[in-house]
């Protein structure tokens, strides 16, 4: 990975070279789910039954997509090739788009709902440990994500013309809960920049021990809970 030293307007915790390497690894992971993300819904599009949804789908990937090219800019201050910073997460997500390949549009829908809601707890979690400049792009490029009310509203429409699919629905987003953290688990202990950033913070004491991990998995589990009552399902 090509890298400079620190540009004149970075904060001082980049002079710790790991806290450093864990901030391009977690922005590089998060630019790569963006993109990832833009090319899965404007895949999603091409299934869409009505224009409407197409619609809806497209101003959804274009929002993952704006995030992107933030997240890309960031890296490029921090002297750093983005490309280069998110091609070691390439793997990790092709792996996880494999396991939870959707068998049709309501399956897409509900991943795209409960999938990516799952890694912005995971990356917000991370956020409460970095400095205070990069903490607010990580939020900023979480949020906003699309409109998520089109998507609740078309899975409780689809369940109440067929209640029969509920069950399918909610098996598939435990599958998609199961997976999700696994990958998180994975993301994190592959890549030790990662793990510097949640064990020792740049501007907050101490970091996560491995009973605040626990706490942090039983958030992610109770917020998944609240994405699928929202959507209808049990979790």
């Amino acid at each position: 990975m090509a890298e400079s030293t620190s540009a004149p307007d970075t904060p001082a915790a980049f002079e710790d070279p790991l806290y450093r390497k864990g901030v391009i690894e977690l922005l590089g992971v998060i630019a790569y789910g963006e993109l990832s993300a833009f090319e899965r819904l404007a895949e999603d599009a091409k299934l869409a039954p009505t224009l409407r949804d197409k619609a809806e789908l497209a101003q959804m990937a274009q929002a993952e997509l704006g995030h992107f090219f933030g997240l890309r800019d960031r890296l490029e201050t921090l002297g750093v090739e983005p490309y280069a910073a998110m091609e070691p997460f390439e793997e990790s997500f092709t792996r996880f788009h494999v396991q939870t390949a959707p068998s049709d549009w309501l399956e897409g829908l509900v991943k795209a709902f409960v999938g990516d809601g799952l890694a912005a707890d995971f990356y917000r979690e991370i956020a409460a440990y970095l400095d205070v400049d990069t903490r607010a792009l990580v939020l900023e490029s979480l949020d906003g994500t699309g409109n998520s009310a089109f998507v609740v509203t078309r899975v409780r429409e689809a369940i109440a013309a067929d209640p029969t699919i509920a069950g399918r629905l909610a098996l598939w987003g435990r599958r998609l809960m199961g997976e999700a953290l696994s990958q998180a688990q994975l993301v994190a202990a592959e890549h030790d920049g990662l793990t510097t950033v949640l064990v020792g913070g740049a501007d907050r004491a101490g970091g996560m021990d491995l009973a605040a991990i626990g706490r942090m998995f039983a958030r992610m589990t109770e917020n998944h809970a609240g994405r699928m009552a929202e959507l209808g399902l049990d979790s």
